[in-house]
């Protein structure tokens, strides 16, 4: 089966409110509602043998907090730390998760003809965790289903 018949089948994901995000020179964007607030950077906790896009672990008002450098688990060239350097909290199934991002842009609604099914192509992405491709002019988003992307195995985030 070719790369156009198997995008065929796919349903593009449906239209929605998303936090759009930069990665290094990609802009991605996640559900609005999975975000549960935007902070500026701290350094984290770091928590021995985690793997290295683990960051390390912070208190957020009694809660403990992992916080993942998206960057690093995307494999990005650099993951410099500045003043728009963000941590994105996210509350996932009842579990609260920090993503550390380059920026935060803006939020969009994206009607669904404007969202594209993804290419099937290897990547450092599982192509489960991509809901699809948004286009709003001449903007490319990648669009995330971050609760499959944090609920994977090799996040290590979640029990099985």
């Amino acid at each position: 089966m070719g790369v156009m018949e198997k995008n065929s089948d796919l349903m593009p994901a449906s239209s929605g409110e998303y936090l759009t995000f930069r990665l290094a020179s990609e802009e991605y964007g996640i559900d609005i509602l999975k975000v549960q607030e935007i902070r500026g950077y701290e350094s984290p906790t770091r928590i021995a043998n985690a793997p290295g896009f683990l960051k390390g672990v912070v208190n957020l008002r009694g809660t403990i907090v992992p916080i993942i450098d998206m960057r690093i688990k995307f494999a990005c060239s650099s993951a410099e730390y500045n003043s728009f350097t963000v941590v994105i909290i996210l509350n996932i199934r009842n579990r609260v998760v920090g993503i550390v991002v380059d920026s935060v842009s803006d939020v969009l609604e994206l009607p669904a003809q404007s969202i594209k099914p993804a290419p099937d192509i290897e990547s450092v992405i599982e192509a489960g965790c991509i809901k699809g491709l948004g286009s709003l002019g001449e903007r490319m988003l990648i669009l995330l289903d971050i609760e499959a992307l944090m609920n994977s195995p090799d996040m290590g985030l979640v029990a099985r």
